[in-house]
């Protein structure tokens, strides 16, 4: 079952607001300022254009983990591109210090694990209400009477009256009557 293009705005929108959404309340809460708008903005727009490729059909759980995986490595870098904390992967990386480091790519993955658990559940709760919904639908449509489109009245030719029968006998008569019985 492929969706529609309006089935597919809806579950574009949605999986960026919890993505973006969850990116921003991460950075905020792992002590960095809250994201710069020009820097949610272009996150938001990128989530949506990557998520919009994907929307056309139903999709397993890994696939969501894995893109909201990539998304939000994505998005928390751009969030600390301009962070004056400094919270970034590739500070941490270089910067030695390996207990911020494992702190927060397990507060990462954590989150990320449960968000993309939540949709996958969503995602299949979705489809499986647009399936029935789908045979439901169906199964009324088989129900009712398919739609006539009106034929104009049909004329008469004219009405001719049919010929005596005059010579004809049917077919299944049985004719008794014979001479009449004389008179005694």
């Amino acid at each position: 079952m492929r969706a529609r293009l309006p089935l597919r705005l809806t579950r574009t929108a949605a999986f960026s607001a919890v993505c973006v959404t969850l990116a921003a309340l991460g950075h905020l809460a792992a002590g960095g300022s809250g994201p710069e708008p020009w820097a949610v903005a272009a996150g938001g727009a990128t989530v949506m254009a990557v998520v919009a490729a994907l929307a056309g059909r139903e999709r397993s759980a890994t696939t969501i983990g894995v893109t909201l995986s990539g998304l939000q490595l994505f998005l928390h870098e751009l969030f600390a591109f301009d962070d004056p904390s400094g919270i970034s992967l590739a500070i941490h990386a270089h910067g030695g210090r390996l207990g911020e480091n494992l702190g927060m790519i397990i507060a990462h993955l954590t989150a990320t694990l449960i968000t993309g658990w939540w949709l996958s559940r969503g995602e299949a709760a979705l489809w499986a209400l647009l399936r029935a919904t789908g045979q439901r639908l169906g199964a009324a449509l088989r129900l009712l009477p398919l739609p006539s489109i009106p034929t104009p009245p049909r004329t008469a030719p004219p009405a001719v009256a049919p010929a005596p029968a005059v010579g004809r006998l049917l077919r299944h008569t049985v004719s008794r009557r014979g001479p009449p019985l004389p008179a005694v």
